[in-house]
């Protein structure tokens, strides 16, 4: 189980999460709608550790995750997949995935190697370019190594930021059937995404957020909660 209570986060002097609590528990998929500017991306980066938050607790499971370093968050089982993707240059695809590996520690070198064969079986595109450098894969394909990488370390909690931004449809369809098969698998998934009805397919509850606060909580499956939500995204 995932619970967030209170948090606020700052960039300098400016507030931007202002007391958020959410809860999600394993095979959820959580969608995170609002405008931009509003704090989406800023949750999933405090939830990760890539900003402090100024308040407030993060718990996964029992364990108190909030204020900690980004990769010993990691390594409590949180992987973020971040909007901009994040492809290491200079690095192969599969030198991406095996920093993935990182996440987890304690693997066999055959361990290890079996994750990476099971990542290519799902993504075949990256194993006939797996001795290609990442960051010349189109972005469709740069997106599917940076879901893989974060696939590769098996997490509790995936935090996805934005995925089908300037994707083909064909492709956002193959990101959006990754999520489902996350949630599958019993993972928790937050997903922040502009494309909200490809979105609502695959989310079983939303929160829309205005200036930092939680205005808006539904069923991702009732019509008259996506009614509402879809009527105050319209605002």
């Amino acid at each position: 189980m995932l619970t967030i209570s209170g948090l606020h986060a700052h960039y300098g002097l400016s507030h931007i999460i202002q007391g958020i609590d959410l809860q999600a528990a394993p095979g959820e998929v959580i969608g995170i709608f609002g405008r931009n500017g509003v704090g989406k991306t800023t949750l999933l980066k405090t939830i990760a550790g890539w900003v402090k938050p100024s308040s407030g607790t993060i718990r996964l499971g029992e364990a108190a995750i909030e204020g900690l370093e980004p990769n010993r968050i990691t390594r409590a089982g949180v992987g973020l997949v971040p909007e901009d993707r994040r492809i290491f240059p200079g690095l192969t695809v599969e030198e991406n995935l095996v920093l993935g590996l990182m996440q987890v520690r304690g693997r066999s070198a055959r361990a290890e190697r079996d994750v990476i064969d099971s990542i290519y079986d799902r993504f075949p595109r990256l194993r006939e370019r797996r001795r290609q450098l990442g960051t010349t894969l189109s972005g469709g394909e740069q997106q599917m190594l940076a879901m893989a990488r974060v696939l590769v370390g098996s997490p509790q909690l995936v935090l996805v930021d934005e995925p089908s931004e300037g994707l083909a449809p064909m492709i956002v369809a193959e990101v959006f059937a990754i999520v489902r098969e996350l949630r599958d698998s019993g993972a928790i998934v937050l997903l922040v995404e502009q494309n909200v009805h490809e979105a609502l397919a695959v989310t079983d509850r939303f929160i829309v957020i205005e200036r930092g606060r939680v205005v808006l909580s539904g069923d991702g499956e009732n019509p008259d909660d996506r009614a509402r939500m879809l009527a105050a995204l319209a605002v």
